[in-house]
């Protein structure tokens, strides 16, 4: 393919920019987001050509095929970080549950949870990219718990780069504070906010395109970016294990599947998205989420209303969101860039949109959506630890969908995307185990020496380590809490 451009969500005079652009300054114009302008599609033999790749050797191919406009030697660094996985050679790997559900793994990197997939290359990336600049770089990532970690491994030490880290106090796992507020690198960053994540998450959508704050950055001879998935370079890792393992299990099965995502910010699923458009062997993305169910009743009925809704805290953190921020280049995708600026100004300004039937249609074309509440969260835990499987709360959150699949068709292949290891909620295990309320330190060790399950070393090691970064401070301190630190 040839070089692939990129455009905003909701339109705009600028023209269209590179990947290298839209993942450096990732701020579309009228608030938007930077999306792909062209997806290539495969033929048949050409899927199957990729059905026996391993997984660096795939990635190259898509990546060629996206037409990103890497340069070779800096996308193989990017790709050599996944030899660091538990397994050198499969770092998503899939496992075999029973006829129809396999889980894959998409926890098997440093931070234990599925965004190093994306944080470890991308993180590579950009400093390549910036390598030979004269700027420094501020990147702000907003967390509800394992995007931090990874975005602050990823970036630890990187020349010509800081990263500040936004997380809501209280609202993430004690393993998960611990793995920001312990790292000792002096380029990052850490602040706690009293607020949830959709705060968070406004904040820096705020910074983004804040001119005055941007202009401080700039005397100071910083440019600003992101690590969300607002960020581009992110979902562009994340359609690779999608198709990896649509391939995988097609192989197996010679049947199209499901993707079982538990969704908070709908880049997983995006990434899902793409790989179907894109002509893998995907039916449909299965939306998981908890009692924040803003999602299901969106793929369910067309309308995103939040006006009435409260972030409710859950035993799943990561999907304790609102504002699913990759809902956009969804809307834009199927709908266009007019019909995306109509329909997130409407979400902005009133804190609700609604679609036509025809559109909703579409989007159920590609989508299903189901959630439960914590009590079925935490019998799916118990009943599955049960059979030797231990899973984490998100996990079992998709445990839902796939029952509501089976109850359908059971003869239908699902793959069920296990986002986090258990080693990040081990408490909400012992909970549903009925070992009591236990500290984070005592629900490992309990569970380790229960099911005969090693901890891996860098969880253990969080325990002995001092917090560094316990800086907590309203929302409206933010800006000037960061230009102090600069």
């Amino acid at each position: 393919m040839q070089q692939q451009y990129f455009i905003g969500t909701r339109g705009g005079d600028c023209p269209s920019i590179t990947f290298k652009d839209a993942l450096l300054n990732p701020n579309a114009p009228y608030g938007g987001l930077y999306t792909l302008k062209n997806l290539p599609t495969f033929s048949k033999e050409e899927i199957q050509s990729f059905a026996n790749l391993d997984y660096t050797s795939l990635a190259k191919n898509i990546f060629k095929a996206l037409g990103l406009g890497i340069v070779d030697s800096i996308l193989e660094n990017a790709l050599k970080l996944y030899k660091n996985f538990d397994d050198s050679k499969i770092p998503a790997p899939l496992e075999k549950i029973n006829e129809t559900l396999y889980i894959q793994k998409l926890y098997c990197g440093p931070t234990r949870a599925f965004k190093d997939m994306a944080l470890q290359p991308f993180g590579s990336i950009f400093s390549d990219f910036i390598s030979n600049s004269s700027k420094e770089y501020l990147i702000l990532t907003a967390t509800s718990g394992d995007t931090g970690p990874a975005t602050l491994q990823s970036f630890a030490n990187k020349p010509h780069i800081k990263v500040v880290c936004i997380y809501p106090k209280g609202g993430t796992s004690d393993v998960q504070r611990l793995q920001m507020t312990t790292l000792e690198a002096k380029n990052l960053k850490v602040i706690g906010i009293n607020g949830n994540f959709d705060d968070a998450q406004n904040m820096l959508k705020n910074l983004l395109k804040d001119e005055n704050f941007k202009a401080t950055l700039e005397q100071k001879n910083i440019s600003l970016s992101a690590a969300n998935s607002v960020n581009f370079g992110r979902i562009a890792f994340q359609i690779l294990y999608h198709i990896y393992s649509s391939l995988q299990v097609y192989n197996l099965t010679k049947k199209p599947v499901h993707i079982i995502v538990p969704s908070g910010n709908f880049g997983n699923a995006l990434g899902a998205f793409y790989a179907k458009i894109m002509g893998f062997p995907i039916q449909k993305i299965w939306i998981a989420s908890n009692s924040n169910n803003i999602l299901t009743e969106f793929i369910q009925t067309g309308i995103y209303d939040i006006s009435h809704k409260s972030l409710q805290k859950t035993y799943s953190p990561a999907m304790d969101i609102l504002k699913s921020s990759n809902v956009e280049r969804i809307l834009f995708a199927l709908f266009g860039e007019n019909r995306t600026r109509e329909l997130m100004e409407s979400l902005e300004k009133n804190k609700k949109y609604s679609l036509e039937k025809s559109e909703l249609q579409k989007i159920q074309q590609y989508f299903e959506a189901t959630f439960c509440e914590d009590s079925y969260c935490l019998e799916t835990l118990k009943k599955y630890a049960t059979m030797g499987i231990i899973i984490d709360p998100h996990t079992a959150c998709g445990i839902k969908a796939y029952e509501q699949i089976q109850s359908l068709d059971s003869s239908i292949p699902c793959i069920l995307c296990s986002t986090a290891e258990w080693t990040k909620f081990a408490p909400t295990l012992t909970k549903a185990l009925g070992m009591g309320d236990l500290s984070d330190e005592e629900a490992l060790h309990t569970l380790a020496q229960k099911f005969s399950i090693s901890i891996p070393k860098q969880i253990l090691e969080l325990f002995t380590k001092n917090e560094i970064h316990t800086q907590v401070v309203d929302k409206d301190l933010l800006p000037q809490t960061i230009l102090q630190w600069l």
